[in-house]
């Protein structure tokens, strides 16, 4: 008999060493934060950035290129992983 896995659980199921990288809007990834808006941390707000997310969605970092985004999972031995 096989259990189906929870959202959760199959989210967890890479965790804590597998990210994905994705590519966000300057002005989208800065609306999450409560701190600066795009023009005032000096970026163009349609320039496009790179979320690293965990395996779980929780973003981990931004960059403003997909290399430097991949380098830096890399560095601190994560598994960065391709989505379709």
């Amino acid at each position: 008999m096989t259990h189906p896995l929870t959202n959760e659980a199959f989210a967890d199921l890479g965790a804590p060493i597998l990210v994905y990288i994705r590519p966000i809007r300057a002005a989208d990834a800065m609306a999450d934060l409560p701190f600066a808006t795009a023009e005032q941390a000096g970026l163009d707000p349609d320039q496009t950035l790179y979320a690293l997310h965990g395996a779980n969605g929780a973003r981990l970092a931004l960059m403003t290129d997909r290399d430097a985004a991949y380098a830096a999972a890399v560095a601190h031995e994560l598994a960065p992983v391709s989505l379709h």
